[in-house]
């Protein structure tokens, strides 16, 4: 069982929070999962937010390969992978745990293929967690030990999950490869390096991410590229799309803009 002392907090640079357009984050509390719970569990996350009156933020993300889960004071969901950018908006006051899971956990959790999920979220069924969350959280969401404390009532549940299988193992691989090696631009070469087929390797994924390979490589791109438009000095776009392995410039702005909505050019305009 864990206990709250057992969780570490970290403060890791999030590539795939693209903020709102005005560039406001609210604060946001970050978790590593327990060495006994990584293979299911990537980090926990919390939004403590506090807007004035008829204020509305628009928080945009470049989802990862992976379900959700969200307990707030208000709903539960389990959210499943988004092929596009994921949004929510935040009024008034409020606070919300999100874990971020492993793509190995989906399986389980949807009780089937993860592609019955994507672009889905449903009401997560599981009242007493719920429960356990919000009066661990007690009406004081900016408590470093009641955020600790909530979070390690996740890890309790989610060990039920415990040991991972094989094929869950793979796909955690298969995304950790795609994601961390920048050379990786096309589908081929995750199937040298897993030995494994095509077709294989593409109901693989929709088994077990909901989405295709070409799509792992295609949001890396977009990840990165959202990072590099980041930087104190505007990038010379066309640099940045050669260096992301794009054909060309205007091929790079059409994948940007399909996801985000925004040209590159706009989106790096944006306030930070």
């Amino acid at each position: 069982m864990t206990g709250s002392g057992d969780i570490r907090r970290i403060d890791p640079t999030e590539r795939a929070h693209l903020l709102d357009p005005t560039g406001f984050t609210p604060p946001i509390h970050r978790f590593a999962p327990s060495p006994a719970l990584a293979p299911l569990v990537r980090r926990y996350w919390m939004p403590v937010w506090s807007l004035p009156p008829g204020r509305v933020s628009v928080q945009r993300v470049l989802q990862y390969p992976v379900c959700l889960i969200v307990v707030s004071d208000s709903y539960a969901t389990l959210i499943g992978p988004s092929s596009g950018l994921s949004t929510t908006e935040l009024s008034g006051s409020g606070w919300a745990l999100g874990t971020m899971l492993q793509p190995a956990a989906g399986l389980a959790l949807v009780g089937g293929p993860v592609h019955r999920l994507t672009d889905r979220a449903v009401p997560l069924a599981d009242d007493d967690l719920v429960r356990r969350i919000r009066d661990a959280v007690a009406g004081e969401p900016d408590d470093p030990e009641r955020q600790r404390a909530a979070v390690a009532i996740v890890e309790d549940r989610l060990a039920r999950l415990l040991p991972v299988d094989e094929e869950g193992l793979l796909v955690n691989a298969i995304v950790e490869h795609v994601e961390t090696d920048p050379d990786v631009q096309r589908v081929g070469q995750v199937c040298d390096e897993f030995a494994l087929a095509e077709r294989t390797l593409q109901r693989l994924t929709a088994r077990r991410i909901g989405l295709s390979p070409k799509w792992l490589i295609q949001r890396r791109r977009l990840h990165e590229a959202a990072e590099r438009l980041r930087a104190a000095d505007r990038p010379d776009l066309a640099r940045v799309a050669v260096e992301l392995g794009y054909a060309d410039q205007a091929h790079f702005g059409r994948d940007f803009r399909a996801v985000t909505g925004l040209t590159p050019g706009e989106f790096a305009a944006e306030p930070r």
